[in-house]
């Protein structure tokens, strides 16, 4: 089944606020083997975690199973760095939506906002939507 072309452009609800905590920082770390220190910067991939929950409720609200999605793409862009203690949010838009071969090619934006509405970072994506049976 093909998404419909009209989700290009739309946003989705944003996700519950997160607090990023220490633990959660490290949690992140040691799975990506990526250094941190209890006073050091959050590590620049982490809002993946964030992107990673609104991507879920999107598939979920255009009723897309996880399984049939190969991540394609992954790019970070911020406006300040993400620091413990910071409760944010994800509002992903659908960027754009493309069809080939039978498979959907589904960009997205995740804008990451901090408990102000400020902007603190987007991150794009590239989804392949697996097409066929399962």
């Amino acid at each position: 089944m093909s998404l419909d072309s009209t989700l290009v452009g739309r946003t989705f609800p944003a996700t519950a606020p997160y607090r990023v905590s220490h633990e959660k920082v490290t949690e992140f770390a040691r799975a990506t083997g990526t250094p941190y220190a209890a006073d050091g910067p959050v590590p620049a991939t982490f809002p993946i975690v964030l992107a990673f929950a609104a991507m879920n409720d999107f598939l979920d609200t255009v009723g897309v199973d996880l399984s049939r999605i190969v991540h394609g793409e992954q790019k970070f862009a911020y406006e300040r760095p993400i620091r413990t203690g910071d409760v944010l949010t994800t509002a992903l838009t659908v960027a754009s939506l493309r069809q080939i071969g039978g498979n959907d090619i589904i960009g997205t934006r995740s804008d990451v906002t901090d408990a102000d509405g400020s902007l603190v970072c987007s991150t794009s994506a590239v989804l392949v939507h697996r097409g066929g049976t399962a």
